[in-house]
């Protein structure tokens, strides 16, 4: 079974950046396909961005052309780099990996935006 860490959330600046990493343990994690959400206060958990096991990515119309979903699989990683962050993309960020049967969630890391 594979666990998920996130980290590398923090507070920036509007127009800033940020990495976030999901690094997960066990085994197949090349065969899930792997997505980071967003959850802000009061909201509903939202997709941000996925990547296939084959590299393929997907983004929210909010995010496209700032944010940018990677992958590693030999390290068993997935990279979330934003740019040009805005207010409103303050939330808990969440890494999830699914495949038949299975569907993983991490702990969540906060990114606060200030404006």
């Amino acid at each position: 079974q594979v666990q998920l860490v996130e980290s590398g959330g923090g507070l920036v600046q509007a127009g800033g950046s940020l990495r976030l990493s999901c690094a997960a343990s066990g085994s197949f994690f090349s065969f899930y396909v792997v997505g980071w959400y967003r959850q802000a206060p009061g909201k509903q958990r939202e997709l941000v961005a996925t990547i296939t096991s084959g590299g393929t990515t997907s983004y929210a119309d909010s995010v496209k052309g700032r944010f940018t979903i990677s992958r590693d699989n030999a390290k068993k990683t997935v990279s979330l780099q934003m740019n040009s962050l805005k207010p409103e993309d303050t939330a808990v960020y969440y890494c999830n990996a699914r495949r038949s049967g299975s569907n993983i969630w991490g702990q969540g890391t906060q990114v606060t935006v200030s404006s």
